[in-house]
């Protein structure tokens, strides 16, 4: 007759087979499954997590997308400081250890959410293909790709915004790697043109912030002045007469007078 194989080797066995079929399988069935006590169970391996390393159980394919959707509708609800990464787990149905090999703290989480959802990506990549076009080229074309980016994620804008206001640390460092980078290329943009004479000179971050606030704030709004009866423009043909207009007062103070 065959010996009977060690507790930790069937503990290892019989969490596979499980976890195969349900990511959520708990300390106390895998014992049950393994024929062990919890105690033997937590000889072998001192938590959950540890097996699951030792068993490189991997997140299933649709696991981070399924982790980022949950957060964006938790951060409609609270800050990324209130957020709990175990509550995240249970909201988006996937075990801590899976959703800690993901996302190692709230900082690569809200990178990730950023990187997905906001516009920073696609902008910096219209600027990279814009070279020195003129702004008349540009900037519709940003406008409307940052609007793309985010339609149907109100949420994203939201949770930016309430994230700009608290900056917390986990924020600060995942905006400076996406965020800050986009405005700053954005700006830089801009002082070339206004140096070129193609744009009345200013501050070119101010220049961002006029154009980039009142888009933000037509996305935050609509909906709500929507369902109060108000008959708002909405969509990109929206977003473009932001664009045009912010065309208009920044042009050379010369050919302003002259108009």
């Amino acid at each position: 007759m065959t010996a009977e194989s060690p507790p930790k080797e069937r503990i290892m066995s019989e969490a596979a087979r499980l976890l195969a079929r349900d990511r959520q399988a708990s300390v106390e069935d895998i014992a049950i499954a393994a024929g062990v006590s919890r105690t033997t169970f937590y000889r072998a391996f001192p938590s959950r997590a540890q097996l699951l390393r030792t068993i490189e159980v991997q997140p299933e394919p649709d696991t981070r997308e399924r982790v980022l959707q949950a957060s964006i509708r938790m951060l409609g609800r609270q800050t990324l400081k209130e957020l709990s990464m175990d509550s995240l787990a249970s909201e988006a149905g996937v075990s801590r250890a899976n959703l800690y090999r993901l996302f190692p703290g709230k900082s690569a989480l809200f990178k990730a959410i950023l990187l997905t959802y906001s516009p920073f990506a696609p902008v910096m990549a219209v600027f990279a293909r814009a070279g020195d076009h003129p702004p008349d080229e540009v900037i519709p074309e940003i406008v409307l790709t940052a609007y793309r980016s985010v339609a149907g994620h109100a949420g994203v804008v939201r949770t930016l915004l309430l994230e700009v206001t608290s900056m917390t640390p986990e924020f600060t460092q995942a905006f400076a790697d996406t965020g800050l980078r986009a405005f700053g290329t954005f700006a830089q943009y801009l002082a070339g043109q206004m140096a070129a004479g193609r744009l009345r000179r200013m501050h070119p971050m101010l220049a961002v912030q006029s154009l980039v606030g009142s888009v933000m704030f037509h996305l935050l709004a609509a909906p709500v002045m929507s369902q109060g009866a108000v008959d708002v423009p909405a969509g990109e043909e929206a977003v473009l007469q932001f664009a045009h207009l912010w065309l208009r007062g920044m042009r050379p103070e010369a050919t302003t007078r002259g108009n």
